[in-house]
């Protein structure tokens, strides 16, 4: 009974797959063309650009696809709400080492504010790691609050004469 937990999943991703919808574990591409960029509306996770940017630190082609990677499985399933992403990765010390590399991520949301988030270690994947945690987390909830958010219909009256008699 081990093998059917991953038995049912393999399938229902394929099946998505062939129906022409995202699965949102996808990577997160570097550039959009300029013509499938959104106006408005929702968006899919291949059309969500992330940037990467260093200064003073290196990062090798597979370590930006893994970066690519973990934003697709952390913030794929809020893709809708996202209009592009940035990442930057700094050395702050230079070669003299310590807790020095810093992880900015920037999550750019619909018609809401941006959401910036920062980590600091002594590793450059432990700071991204540490900073996509805490996106994952500000991006959640500022799109939960939006939900939350009542819904204004009309201006109502605070007459006695519209509201119900109280028995």
């Amino acid at each position: 009974m081990e093998g059917t937990r991953n038995s049912r999943v393999r399938p229902m991703k394929s099946f998505l797959m062939r129906q022409g919808r995202n699965f949102t574990g996808s990577p997160f591409p570097g550039w959009v063309p300029k013509t499938l960029k959104r106006k408005s509306g929702r968006t899919d996770v291949p059309l969500v650009p992330a940037h990467i940017r260093t200064l003073g630190a290196d990062l090798s082609k597979e370590q930006r696809a893994s970066i690519r990677q973990k934003l697709g499985m952390k913030l794929g399933k809020f893709a809708s709400s996202i209009e592009r992403v940035s990442v930057r990765v700094k050395d702050v010390n230079g070669p003299r080492g310590g807790i020095d590399h810093v992880c900015r991520i920037k999550v750019v949301l619909s018609g809401l504010p941006s959401v910036v988030y920062e980590a600091q270690d002594e590793f450059p994947d432990a700071a991204i790691g540490s900073a996509l945690v805490g996106t994952e987390r500000a991006v959640r909830r500022i799109l939960k609050r939006r939900r939350m958010k009542p819904i204004k219909v009309g201006v109502r009256s605070r007459t006695s004469a519209s509201r119900p008699p109280r028995t």
